[in-house]
């Protein structure tokens, strides 16, 4: 990972993540993510952390299908081995990962009010609660239900605004250059593409050159 220059009292660092919610490699980052920043603001260090959206299957349907359908396809007979290696990785990074009856849905709305936490300063929060309802409750974020509860228990206010923000969102990504997740942005920076260690994302929060990944 690129070094930046080291952190100075008072200087607000700007970390921007492109990620969709069923991507496993998202998440692991975020919850390292999430780590790191505990880290950095535990020391006094400050940190805005801008979501910006990413769809793996933009034709994914608001109903959606036993996630084990989509894992199938892509698989095949390799698909439980697939599964299983999922699940260990997960649960090395303190993650816990279900397949029996999850769901595989348009993350759109859930984008949406992913986009809505944040401008209410709960972005973080309703972050880890979607990828936590996806990737562990094995809830369809799709469904505005889903969303609405979700909502109410990250307190969120909710609203039904136009996608409109999240579409331009989308279309800023993909002109920015960005074509696989996760991707990460430190400063304005150069975006670094793939996963990345705790040890990587800590060290590009405080200033530390690093290339571990």
């Amino acid at each position: 990972m690129p070094a930046l220059a080291p952190r100075t009292a008072g200087d607000i660092m700007r970390v921007e993540l492109v990620f969709d919610f069923p991507c496993v490699w998202s998440y692991f980052t975020f919850h390292r993510l999430q780590r790191s920043l505990a880290r950095y603001r535990a020391a006094g260090g400050t940190a805005d952390v801008i979501f910006r959206p990413f769809q793996l299957a933009p034709e994914a349907s608001k109903v959606g299908e036993p996630k084990r359908d989509v894992l199938r396809r892509m698989f095949g007979n390799s698909t439980e081995d697939a599964i299983a290696g999922i699940e260990s990785l997960a649960a090395a990074e303190n993650l816990q990962f279900r397949h029996s009856s999850a769901v595989w849905s348009n993350t759109l709305d859930a984008h949406r009010l992913a986009h809505l936490a944040q401008a209410q300063g709960h972005g973080e929060r309703m972050v880890e609660r979607l990828f936590r309802a996806h990737h562990t409750d094995e809830l369809n974020i799709a469904d505005p239900a889903v969303l609405r509860r979700l909502s109410e228990a990250t307190g969120v206010r909710w609203q039904n605004v136009s996608d409109a923000a999240v579409r331009a969102e989308l279309d800023s990504v993909r002109r920015e250059g960005v074509r696989s997740i996760p991707a990460l942005r430190f400063d304005g920076g150069e975006w670094v593409i793939g996963a990345q260690s705790e040890t990587a994302l800590h060290a590009a929060l405080t200033g530390t050159a690093t290339s571990a990944a």
